[in-house]
């Protein structure tokens, strides 16, 4: 991806709210479809990570394993927020 549709990804992220949560029970299929679901109506979402959620797990980790998940793209992780894109 060019650096500068990166940029505009993260700029836009800026303005939304996070569709999400990730909670004690980490990365579920009825998470997965329902981030699917938001992806697709929305193209770009973000999901907040909650501190329950990292059990032996890093945000990075999480982060990849929910990309991977929805096969969209990683755009940005800060604080606990996760940006995906597709």
């Amino acid at each position: 991806m060019e650096k500068e549709k990166l940029y505009q990804l993260k700029s836009d992220a800026s303005k939304i709210s996070p569709v999400l949560n990730v909670g004690k029970n980490g990365i579920t299929e009825t998470l997965i479809e329902e981030l699917n679901k938001q992806i697709k109506a929305n193209r770009l979402v973000k999901v907040k990570v909650l501190k329950s959620a990292e059990e032996g797990k890093d945000l990075k980790t999480i982060a990849d394993e929910l990309a991977e998940a929805t096969r969209s793209t990683l755009i940005d992780v800060r604080g606990r927020t996760v940006v995906l894109y597709r």
